[in-house]
């Protein structure tokens, strides 16, 4: 499709198909987490379970395996006794990263705006009510 082309629907569908799969994954709120917590180098689990506020030992099983399968986390086992087991953020990880600090920089920029619109917008669906 040209760039002046209309897209059709089907078009978007192909497109936001795959993009949604992976924004569902990475914008979990515990991926997003686990990406933060693990931003500063090589961490064990223990350091994330302690670090991450609320997140069961099931559900930081279950986010470290989805996030080192679509290549975000990279799993170094030590062989030593106990073994030791680390997670570093990949490349592409370090790279979403800055997009979610990106984010949040913007979240915290806008705001009071956001606020002053939910404010309006409730204050008016009250008067209609």
């Amino acid at each position: 499709m040209s760039r002046t082309q209309v897209p059709q629907a089907s078009d978007i569908v192909d497109l936001a198909c795959p993009v949604r799969e992976v924004l569902d994954r990475v914008a979990g709120k515990w991926s997003i987490l686990v990406i933060i917590a693990a931003a500063h180098g090589p961490v064990r689990f223990t350091e994330l379970e302690r670090s991450i506020a609320g997140i069961s030992r099931r559900m930081l099983t279950l986010t470290l395996r989805n996030l080192e399968r679509d290549g975000l986390l990279t799993r170094t086992v030590h062989p030593t006794v106990p073994p030791k087991v680390e997670y570093e953020l990949t490349d592409i990880a370090r790279e979403l990263r800055e997009s979610l600090l990106s984010l949040t920089d913007w979240a915290v920029r806008h705001r009071s705006t956001i606020y002053a619109a939910r404010s309006a917008y409730d204050a008016k669906a009250a008067e209609n009510a």
